[in-house]
Formats: structure tokens, sequence, C-alpha cells
């Protein structure tokens, strides 16, 4: 999508990957009737296809593929592509979803799914994918906390050797919200409302998932986290001092 201010603002362009084409029609009416630009795929080589001749923002992904499945196909877009990914499962898998989670997904929805909900999911996950515009002469926070150096304008983040540790569109925003609440316990239903724009069901480990994904990038060991502590019973602490210095 354009980043420039002065440039005309395009409409988001969603893929949708789908072997079941009156769920392709269906998502593909109503999304285009919302003002969305919108492409189709029935498989994996049909996604690559469209991926390869278009610029996609984010990819509707549904997990019961013909060929290869969609966490095949999630794991292959997180390696090859940095658009962002709402994974389609089961009512009943939860497994599924927190697998497809695990291999970087942004956000999920489950079958059968009202298309309101799903408007909404892509949404606020294209809020969170698009680099906010600046006014003229604002200053983009760099961000510091234990070695580790933020860029939230470009949504890069380093670590402590000065290499770029790649994130996700999930665990980018689940940081940022983390470094707004340093030092404060945040729980579970917290963190899904400021991460995905909704509330918590009862056996949603969406976060926990995404929690686990951040801290193997982050902390020196992932089973023994020093920097996202979980606080039993309430959540999880952000525990580093955090710095927000103008961008030089």
């Amino acid at each position: 999508m354009a980043s420039d201010p002065g440039a005309e603002r395009i409409s988001p362009h969603l893929l949708i990957v789908d072997d079941d084409a009156e769920i392709q029609a269906l998502v593909e009416r109503y999304f285009s009737l919302q003002g969305f630009r919108v492409s189709t795929a029935g498989d994996g080589a049909a996604m690559r296809a469209a991926l390869a001749a278009a610029d996609i923002d984010i990819v509707l992904l549904d997990l019961g593929l013909p060929r290869e499945d969609g966490f095949e196909l999630t794991r292959y877009l997180r390696e090859h592509w940095k658009g962002a990914i709402i994974i389609i499962t089961g009512r009943g898998e939860s497994v599924d979803r927190v697998v497809g989670l695990e291999l970087g997904a942004d956000d999920y929805v489950t079958k059968p799914f009202d298309l309101r909900e799903l408007l909404a999911r892509v949404r606020s996950v294209l809020r969170r994918v698009t680099p906010a515009e600046t006014s003229p002469g604002a200053e983009a926070p760099v961000v510091e906390f234990a070695g580790f150096r933020l860029d939230a304008q470009a949504r890069r983040l380093f670590g402590r050797d000065g290499g770029e540790i790649a994130l996700t569109t999930g665990e980018f925003e689940l940081l940022q919200v983390f470094l707004g609440a340093a030092g404060r316990v945040l729980s579970r239903d917290q963190l899904i409302n400021q991460v995905h724009g909704r509330d918590a069901g009862p056996f949603d480990r969406s976060i926990d998932v995404q929690v686990g994904r951040l801290r193997r990038k982050i902390e020196r060991d992932a089973a023994n986290p020093e920097l996202i502590k979980s606080v039993r019973g309430a959540g999880y602490l952000f525990t580093p001092r955090v710095q927000r210095l103008p961008m030089a």
C-alpha cells in the first residue's frame, strides 16, 4: 500500500485463498462492496501466482485446502512474504488455530463466520500493518529496551547485536502494547483487546501463542523469560526499562 501522505490512497487488496467457490464468491462480493480490491485463489499454486501478479495487502487463508494445506501455505507466506495473514478454521478446531498462530498468522476467524465480523478483523489487522502517517515535522519515536532498538515508524526491531529481527504484524503490535505498559501487569483479556481489537473467548489462547513467539525472538532463554514474565492468575508483565528517543 502507498505510504506517501501526498499520494492518492489506494484501496486495500485482499486475496481469498479457499477452494470453496461459493465462499469465494460471497466474500469477494461483500468486500468489493466495502471498497476493497479482491483476488481469489483455490490452492497454493494459484495463491503464489496471485502474489506474484499483484500487490496484495492481506491474505485470507483457509486451512482446509487440497494438495498443500493451510499450515504449509502459512509457513511459506511467513518465509517469502511480509503481508498480513488471517486464517480460517472450523469452529471446533482450537488446536488448528493455535498452530496457525504459531506459524505466524496475525489472526483467525472460524467457520461459519459473520461477514461483518470478518470485515472488522480484516480492518483491524490492516490498521496494524499500515504505518501511521505523521504530520510534517513530527518526530517518530525510536524505542530502546534491554539492548534492543525499535523503529516504530519503519516497524523494524534490531537486536542486541544490531541485526534486524523479523516480526509478524501480531508480534509487532504485541510488543508495542508491552512497551506502552512496561512495569504493569496486563491480563490476557486486555492484551487480546488491544492487539486483536476483540474480546477474548473462554478458550482463546491466541495471546499466549503470540507471547511465546515474541519470547523466542527477544529472550535469551524463552523457557526462562526475563523480559516478558508470566504472573500467575493475572497475565503478563513487561519488565525492561523503556526509553523513547527522537529519530536521528
